[in-house]
This record gives C-alpha cells, structure tokens and sequence, in this order.
C-alpha cells in the first residue's frame, strides 16, 4: 500500500512567514517519525537560498494522520542548510528545550479572520459597509451573528480526528473572527501543533473558497477588535512553587526585554497593541491579576491555587510564529532565575 505524506514547512519570507508543502508517495510507509525520510527543495522559490546553489533540506519533527486525504500524513519539518545545520529561517531551532523536555507548557489561543477573497471583508461584512458593531459576535450562536459555523466545526473535527491537542473554538468579538486554542507539555510541541492547526485550517477553507487572513488589525484603523495568538505558559516553578515571588519576578523580568518580545510577536502588532480593545499600549509594558488590558494577565485561577498556575502573556498577534514566541518567553523565564 502507497501512502502520501505531505511534508509542511515555513518559507523565507519576512517579516513573516508562510507555510508551504509537497507530497511524498511511500509504500509500505509505517507511520512512525522516525521512517519519515529527510527531504529536499528548492529554496531559491522560497527566499531561502540562491539559485546556484538552492539545496535545503526538509527534516521530519512531527506527524499525524491526514484526516482528509486516503492514507495519508501531515509531516512537520524543519528547514535544515544542506550541511545539516538549521537553516536562518528555523526559528524552532531555536528554543532552548529539548524535544521532550516537560518544563515548559505553552497553551495558545489563536484568533483570526475568515475572509472572502470575492468582497475582501470578512463574511458578515457587507460590501462598501460595516454590520452592525461589535458586540453580539463573541461566542454567538445564530445566523445573524455567527458566520460560517459549518466550516469552523470542520476545522475542528479534521484536527480532533488528526490527533491535535485542540482544547477548544469559539466566535471572536468582531464579526468573522474565530479563535481555537492548542495546549502542549512541550514548548517545540506546541508550535508544532499550533503550525499543523493553522495548515489544516488554511485547507479547510479551501473548500469554501475562503482565505483565512492572519494580520493582526485587517479591518485597519476602526472600531473592531484585531487578532491576537495569546501565550499561556508555565514552567515547574510557576506550577509548584505556591509564591507569588515566583511570578512577579517573571513578570519584573519581561519587563527588562520588551524588545526582545515585541521584535517576534508579529509584524504590524503595532496597529493592533493600542491599549484599546482588550491591549496594552505596545509602548508600555504592564501586569496584573485579571487584567485583559495589561501586557501580561496573571489568571485569577493562578491566585486562587495559591499562586499555582501560568500566565497570559497577551502581545503576541496573531501572526506570530509559536516557535519564536516559546523561544522568547523560554528565554526570559529562565532568566527571571525561579
């Protein structure tokens, strides 16, 4: 029996990146990781290399089932240079765990627009015009308020069915605008899932004959609320440390590297961190408890556990790439030195 993998990558291009994919046929393929074979491509195509030498190689990291295609499998890669080592554009690289290191539990919520490539609005706008204001669309059942349910359920269906950690969907504040949330005890392997979510969603409306838009403001400089991808995360310490020390060092910490987050957290975050709409100023850097208005959210959940929990770091757009944001967020918990 021939199997079909289809091996998924991120390109060169900047400030960010897109996926890209192609299909392998294998027989007698057994599923496992480890038989996924390292691949190649041409780079020059994808802003990765030069055309005199445009070699890159594609190594396997992650695999599931295809939900869609007859004996098929969605293999997540790695952009490797041809001499083995990571490639500039492997931000995955460059977290600094493991690959089944349990310290670090990332949970994303990922917030986007649907969009019609025919009126370029989002489903429920009408051409020319706005509907009526936000309000009635978060978490909103009905045809006046929900958009486009069928392929939202689809979407979550194919990822349950393909084994992805998906906690949850749910209607956004703005009209078109849906969020799914991706949970791992793993900081590679929640980018990892996070990506293949976000493919599978991508082909899912395909079907529709809708694009899926990832700016993190797309309706511009209006009254509607932009996207963001919040990172929830902890560490041991956070988790087991019962000290509200443990946390506010942390949160003293990021404050110290604003730069370093603000630079991958999206581009054009800037048009969406305006300290409106559930945002702190991008200029501005702030914590507290329960607040959805501050830089970093420390979950009420946190505090009534004894301070045993995660926290929200609410910056990151929707845009961002899961891998730099856990090699940031990493970087500087560490550092805090809890």
């Amino acid at each position: 029996m021939k199997s079909k993998l289809e091996y998924i990558w991120l390109d060169g291009y900047k400030p960010t990146q897109s996926l890209r994919s192609k299909t392998m046929v294998r027989a007698d393929f057994s599923g496992e990781l480890a038989d996924a074979p390292m691949w190649s491509f041409d780079g020059s195509s994808t802003l990765q290399a030069d055309g005199s030498d445009s070699d890159c190689l594609l190594k396997p990291v992650h695999i599931i089932p295809d939900p869609v295609r007859l004996n098929g499998y969605l293999v997540m890669t790695e952009v490797l240079n041809a001499d083995g080592t990571p490639h500039e554009s492997n931000s995955r690289a460059t977290i600094e765990t493991a690959e089944d290191d349990e310290n670090f539990w990332f949970g994303y919520e990922q917030e986007y627009f649907l969009w019609d490539p025919e009126t370029n609005l989002p489903p429920g706008f009408p051409p020319g015009g706005y509907p009526p204001p936000q309000g009635p669309y978060y978490c909103s059942v009905g045809a006046k308020n929900a958009y486009c349910r069928d392929l939202i359920e689809e979407h979550l269906d194919v990822c349950l069915e393909a084994g992805l950690n998906v906690e949850g969907i749910n209607a956004e504040v703005a009209a078109g605008q849906w969020e799914f949330q991706v949970f791992s005890k793993s900081a590679k392997r929640a980018g990892d899932e996070t990506w293949l979510a976000r493919y599978l969603l991508e082909r899912t409306a395909e079907k529709y004959g809708l694009a899926i838009d990832w700016h993190p403001k797309p309706l511009g400089d209006t009254d509607w609320n932009g996207s963001g991808m919040h990172a929830n995360f902890s560490n041991a310490a956070m988790r087991e440390s019962g000290k509200e020390e443990t946390f506010t060092k942390i949160c003293d910490q990021f404050g110290k590297n604003i730069d370093r987050h603000i630079s991958v957290y999206g581009a054009d975050n800037n048009h969406r961190l305006t300290g409106k709409h559930e945002t702190q100023s991008i200029e501005q850097f702030s914590y507290g408890v329960s607040d959805r208005g501050a830089s970093i959210r420390i979950p009420i959940g946190t505090v009534e556990d004894g301070w045993k929990g995660r926290l929200e770091d609410r910056r990151p757009a929707s845009n961002a790439c899961p891998y730099q944001v856990a090699s940031a967020i990493v970087k500087t918990t560490n550092e805090a030195g809890v």
